[in-house]
């Protein structure tokens, strides 16, 4: 115990002699540790991000809205325009891999009006199932249920945002709101979703599809029965292609044009790009850890030659050591040990140092689609393994070199 806290205290005495020597190696493995952590944490951040705003769509969803069918394939501008219809839906609703489905109206030009304010904002009419489709998590009050659907109540949900502008700082539930002069009454407060007042959920008002194709349908010529668009999911995750490809079917069909031709549809599936940006995330971690894996190696490169100039600059001393009794286990444990050591605290001060900042980076705002980055458990793993790839192959090359050192040749070294 005593020969080995006596070794540790000659390293440390030894690095000291050295100290701009230590340190800018020692920088050299802080900084490839922190940067490993810190480009890799960016980059988790930027995924989690991306995935809540995702989140605050709804879980595998897909929309599907009105198109045109070509007439020419692989041209698009040729062709006709179709609408989607309540049939369109229906149908839709009934193929065997989507297990839920909504139409879905949509205005932007009705004026909501109450008694304190007004707002020209988006009316959705949607069917029940619509908020176990889409994520839309109550504040007060319910959700539009079977009984306003059938029979056409005036009642409508309103976003948080929405309630700010037109009942500020009064009750909302059972008040009245008058939309084109129409009235509804609010049965619902829908929770803020996404960042900030960033998502548009939060000013939408939402009533019975029927009451809203009663009173406020598709506006233009031929489009009194049409719908805005259809938001479906499939009955897994893994299914996703085959109910879109059922609901293009479905299109194909019943609008009269060939449903293979990709041309033809104006559709979004949510979960193919989910997939697609995780590749994108995947293949930036790969290349960020890449480079900070570099830097580490270069930094390791630095511990291995300020051993080997160590070992150098201190032949006499190892021979004079190894003349008076010293083995050479005790040599090459010294050695192995400083370089060892080095690598240790530099890759504690790089993680360290790259946690602090990306602790302060989490007391700033983040801009839409990032949260703060963060330690991935992983990349830290792979740093703490390198490092000790690295403090091992620098300590014990050096150590090895000094080891064998014949002690009568290392004393005629000047």
């Amino acid at each position: 115990m005593w020969l080995a806290l006596n070794i540790v205290a000659e390293i440390f005495r030894a690095l000291w002699a050295r100290k701009m020597r230590s340190f800018l190696t020692m920088f050299g493995i802080a900084w490839g540790v922190g940067s490993l952590l810190l480009l890799v944490g960016l980059g988790e951040g930027f995924r989690s991000g991306n995935r809540k705003q995702m989140d605050s769509l709804g879980e595998n969803i897909l929309f599907l809205w009105g198109g045109q069918s070509p007439a020419i394939a692989g041209n698009p501008q040729s062709g006709k325009l179709y609408h989607l219809s309540y049939a369109d839906y229906l149908d839709i609703k009934a193929a065997p891999h989507v297990k839920a489905a909504s139409p879905v109206l949509q205005r932007q030009d009705i004026r909501a009006v109450s008694e304190t304010g007004s707002y020209n904002g988006q009316v959705i009419g949607v069917e029940p199932q619509f908020n176990g489709i889409r994520y839309l998590p109550m504040q007060q009050g319910r959700w539009l249920d079977a009984g306003d659907e059938a029979e056409r109540r005036h009642v409508a949900v309103v976003g948080s945002e929405l309630v700010k502008v037109l009942f500020p700082g009064r009750p909302v539930l059972a008040n009245i709101l008058l939309l084109n002069g129409v009235r509804f009454e609010i049965v619902g407060v829908i929770e803020p979703v996404g960042r900030g007042d960033n998502n548009s959920t939060n000013s939408r008002i939402y009533v019975p599809f029927s009451t809203m194709s009663m009173y406020f349908p598709v506006k233009g010529e031929g489009n009194a029965k049409a719908i805005s668009f259809i938001n479906f999911q499939p009955l897994v995750r893994a299914d996703h292609e085959l109910a879109r490809d059922e609901a293009r079917r479905v299109l194909g069909v019943n609008h009269g044009f060939n449903w293979h031709d990709p041309d033809a549809f104006n559709d979004w599936d949510t979960v193919k790009s989910a997939e697609t940006v995780s590749k994108i995330f995947d293949a930036m971690n790969l290349f960020l850890g890449s480079v900070g894996l570099v830097t580490l190696a270069l930094g390791a490169i630095g511990v291995i030659n300020i051993m080997l100039v160590s070992v150098a600059e201190r032949t006499r001393e190892i021979g004079l050591r190894k003349a008076v009794g010293a083995t050479s286990r005790s040599v090459l444990f010294q050695f192995f040990l400083e370089g060892l050591l080095i690598t240790a605290i530099s890759g504690a001060i790089g993680v360290a140092g790259a946690a602090g900042l990306m602790h302060l980076l989490s007391q700033f705002p983040a801009p839409d689609g990032f949260d703060p980055p963060r330690i991935v458990p992983f990349s830290a793993a792979l740093a703490m393994g390198s490092l000790m790839i690295a403090g091992i192959v620098a300590g014990l090359y050096p150590a090895r070199k000094a080891a064998m050192m014949a002690p009568v040749e290392a004393l005629r070294q000047e």
